[in-house]
């Protein structure tokens, strides 16, 4: 029986057919390969990134057997299977032919990270020992650089930093001494005190004393070795000049600062304050001493307690009924609104916390500030400053004239000049207010002003 040929025809599909089948085998094969063989990995890398342990761990599992070494050159060579690749090396995936293939990177990396590190052999192989081995000598490698780099570190600083004894030696040298804000602030005082010292001499004390009194650690610490006494004491001084910069410091030591204001009354300093206030003094002077007043009575119900006491109401009167002290009769009308409002405040946390008795709640229930301003005169006081052309002025008047309305509210209805000028401050600020909002200012200044008057004049009507 013959053998015929098959047909052209049907060859060509069978051709096609044997080699999809050869693809498909080829590709099954590789995929069972061991994937490790095929990881595209930069060993320098990847020996980093594993911890301490399972460096350790991998080493105890490095069979005993001798492993076969690959040399890498500069032309890329073709791997067998089961070959270790030196650190360092370039290794690929030949998709042409399917074989790894491994060469030198970069030559220079790395014949400085095998310099010194490389087992001086001539054979072909290492053991696991000898692996075991390098890997050691390469850990010191590392320390040693890190050591090295510690130590140029350590340089440089020194170079560019001098040692604490050094500068001391220096400044001794050049008669310059080195002071803490307490030296400083007890030669101040000592300069201020002295009966050599100049008026110049005594002023600039008292001008670089206040910008350290700032601070509540300084103030305390003027406090404790007497001057804080010692500036008080300059309030009795009869040079203009030594009041106002004594209240200058006096107010920046007392600003919130409780343990300084307790000290400053028992010295006497409300008394100094409120005579200063009270006699004819240059407007300079009264600023000051009208300043320390405030940082003295603010948040202290006890020196406010005694400021009633001493007739501080009174003086305060008079102060904002001079001539010329339309500043001034801003400042204390602010200070009234501070006080009157912090016992307010001090009343309604007493009633969020349920506390009926709590001490501070009981100090500000002795201090009867508000019937105090109504027989003193001060509703009236305080509806003719309304006057003041300043918006800013006007604006701590309104709010002065709101928190006391419920105590004035009645002399306030009895004043016809106060209902004129809110109705023509009125007119003013809805004049005002529709400029803004022509300008896209919904909630502008002048609004907030005139929502002010509207309260006041709703109330009084």
């Amino acid at each position: 029986m013959g053998i015929t040929s098959l047909p052209s025809s049907r060859m060509a599909p069978l051709g096609m057919l044997l080699g999809l089948l050869m693809a498909a085998c080829l590709t099954f094969c590789l995929s069972h390969q061991n994937p490790k063989e095929f990881a595209l990995t930069n060993p320098e890398k990847s020996s980093t990134k594993g911890t301490e342990r399972k460096e350790t761990k991998a080493e105890e599992e490095l069979d005993a057997e001798v492993l076969d070494v690959f040399h890498p050159t500069h032309e890329w060579q073709a791997l067998r299977p089961g070959q270790a690749v030196p650190a360092g090396s370039h290794v690929r995936l030949n998709l042409q032919t399917g074989e790894r293939e491994a060469k030198l990177q970069y030559e220079d990396k790395f014949r400085n990270n095998l310099k010194g590190k490389r087992l001086d052999i001539n054979t072909n192989t290492y053991t696991s020992q000898d692996l075991k081995s390098a890997l050691a000598k390469f850990k010191e490698g590392a320390e040693m650089e890190s050591s090295k780099e510690d130590k140029a570190r350590q340089a440089e600083v020194k170079r560019l930093f001098r040692p604490i004894e050094e500068l001391k030696k220096d400044f001794d040298e050049l008669n310059v001494v080195i002071e803490t804000d307490m030296q400083i602030m007890v030669r101040l005082i000592n300069k201020f005190n002295s009966s050599s010292s100049s008026l110049e001499e005594k002023i600039a004390a008292l001008f670089d004393l206040e910008y350290y009194v700032h601070q509540m650690d300084n103030a305390q610490d003027l406090l404790s070795f007497g001057g804080l006494q010692v500036v008080i004491n300059g309030l009795n001084s009869t040079e203009p000049l030594v009041k106002e910069y004594a209240a200058f410091v006096l107010g920046a030591a007392f600003s919130s600062n409780p343990k300084v204001q307790v000290e400053a009354i028992e010295g006497g300093a409300l008394q100094k304050l409120l005579v200063i206030l009270a006699t004819e003094q240059p407007l300079t002077a009264k600023k000051k001493v009208l300043f320390a007043l405030c940082s003295l009575l603010r948040h202290f119900p006890y020196a406010q307690r005694q400021f009633l006491k001493l007739g501080g109401l009174q003086v305060l009167r008079s102060l904002v009924q001079e001539k010329g002290t339309e500043v001034l009769a801003v400042r204390v009308i602010t200070l009234l609104y501070d006080l009157v409002t912090e016992k307010m405040f001090a009343e309604e946390e007493a009633e969020l916390t349920q506390e009926t008795s709590p001490e501070k709640l009981q100090q500000y229930r002795q201090v009867h500030l508000l019937p105090g301003l109504r027989e003193q005169g001060w509703c009236e006081i305080t509806a003719h400053l309304l006057a003041l052309p300043e918006h800013d002025a006007r604006e701590k008047v309104l709010q002065t004239l709101g928190v006391l309305l419920a105590t004035c509210q009645d002399r306030y209805r009895q004043d016809p000049q106060l209902s004129r000028t809110l109705a023509s401050l009125q007119a003013e600020y809805q004049a005002l207010a529709s400029l803004e909002l022509q300008d896209g200012e919904d909630e502008g200044y002048f609004r907030e002003l005139l929502g002010s008057v509207d309260g006041l004049l709703k109330e009084l009507r």
